[in-house]
């Protein structure tokens, strides 16, 4: 009889690492592993680390939990210590350098290598198989790989490599057996969304995936996330405004509105047709939720350009914003042209500012829903609490609705809530009769 191995998968970062993470561990279990995810026990046999590598603070975090892992092996707490992902693909001999502890250090898509230093065997392909590692109700389908992009500032592809996107049958593929697995929220991640299907059928035809994705039974919800907004494929509004389980929100990392920043980050469009993209977007899916990302201290970005940012916020009203702080990345444009010329303080009070005026944004919409009935996806069970998110609000990364106990709700299921008050970015309410 073969013996039963443990292994535990630290996953960091995003959530492309996450479907990594989940497909390794599919491969793992069939041949003997127990797996763990994130687990804080000892007693593991091999505990797997997948990184993230994107800007300074998430390498820091990173190398922070391999040095965590490093002690613990040092203590005999766990046997073997592997380093895969972002971050060891592009640090891969300076890390087994500075951290001798780890038995090996392996790319993002250098999978045969890791499963052969673990004793597994490698299968021809990763089509199908995976273990869910978030709650059981949603998971993330990844659609593509890398990207052909060229933005200043993003290492992505140096990192994971040129755009591959999966082929539609894989992905219906997926879809079901996550269905069947008791999914019911799909997440749709790549770095680009909207360049899916080109390497393959010669055009964008995320579109057409959408509809067939929405056809798949089980699924309730269907989000997007990181659409790319030059050259927005304009088929895939029609398709979230007739399709019912599409929700009305997309994620679109804009960056920055400034033409001088923009032309700096090299991102293909300017600022008046980012303000026509949103203003289309939202004639043409009426209450639509539009997340975007944005990145302060650029070099080059001056008082105005960030003036310009600031009122641009306050113009566009999104419903859901988030802000980085630029990062200084070997091996880009940026790295290779810029000088990372505006002060770490400087940056920070910028972002501040974005989320002072995001925060009066978000108070004041989410006022406006009070008293209103939304479909909620209840995704977990506090001790005085039940928190759960409407269509509008992606996990981990968006606003949330929390409902007092007592009740009788199960997490993983549909509610219909009722708002009854609002602070900045949360909503509280009660199972509407």
């Amino acid at each position: 009889m073969t013996k039963t191995r443990k292994v535990n998968i630290v996953t960091m970062g995003c959530s492309k690492n996450t479907v990594d993470s989940e497909k390794l561990s599919a491969i793992l279990s069939s041949q003997s592993w127990e797996v763990s995810f994130d687990s804080e026990k000892s007693g593991h046999d091999a505990v797997i680390i997948n990184t993230c590598g994107f800007i300074n603070d998430a390498k820091r975090e990173s190398i922070d939990m391999i040095l965590k892992y490093a002690e613990k092996k040092k203590r005999g707490n766990i046997g073997t210590l592997f380093v895969m992902g972002c971050l060891s693909g592009r640090y891969g001999s300076e890390l087994s350098s500075e951290i001798p502890e780890a038995d090996g250090c392996f790319g993002v898509c250098d999978w045969k290598s890791l499963t052969d230093a673990l004793g597994a065997e490698h299968p021809e392909t990763r089509e199908g198989g995976r273990i869910v590692s978030t709650p059981s109700h949603y998971a993330y389908l990844k659609i593509s790989e890398g990207c052909d992009r060229t933005c200043s500032f993003c290492a992505i592809p140096k990192i994971r490599g040129r755009h591959v996107s999966t082929p539609a049958d894989d992905l219906l593929r997926e879809a079901r057996m996550l269905s069947e697995k008791g999914v019911k929220e799909l997440i749709l991640i790549a770095q680009d969304l909207t360049y899916y299907g080109i390497d393959i059928y010669g055009k964008p035809v995320l579109a057409d995936l959408l509809e067939k994705l929405s056809g798949t039974e089980g699924i309730e919800w269907i989000r997007l996330h990181y659409a790319f907004p030059a050259h927005f494929p304009d088929n895939v509004l029609k398709v979230m405004r007739d399709k019912p389980n599409i929700c009305r929100y997309i994620d679109i990392p804009l960056q920055h509105c400034s033409d001088n920043v923009l032309e700096k980050m090299r991102r293909g469009h300017g600022k008046r047709k980012t303000a026509e993209l949103i203003e289309h977007i939202r004639r043409s899916v009426p209450g639509v939720a539009i997340r975007t990302t944005l990145l302060v201290g650029h070099p080059g970005e001056s008082e105005e350009d960030f003036s310009e940012l600031k009122q641009f916020v306050r113009d566009m009203k999104f419903e859901r914003l988030g802000v980085f702080n630029y990062s200084h990345e070997e091996d880009t444009w940026s790295w290779n042209n810029y000088t990372d010329s505006v002060p770490e303080e400087l940056k920070n009070r910028r972002a501040s500012e974005i989320m002072a005026i995001q925060q009066e944004i978000s108070e004041k919409q989410n006022a406006e829903r009070v008293g209103k009935v939304y479909q909620v996806l209840i995704d977990r069970e506090e001790e005085e609490c039940f928190i759960g998110r409407t269509e509008f609000d992606s996990p981990e990364v968006d606003n949330e609705v929390i409902i007092k106990k007592p009740g009788e709700i199960t997490p993983g299921s549909f509610y219909n809530v009722r708002i009854d008050s609002a602070g900045e970015f949360d909503l509280y309410g009660s199972i509407a009769e």
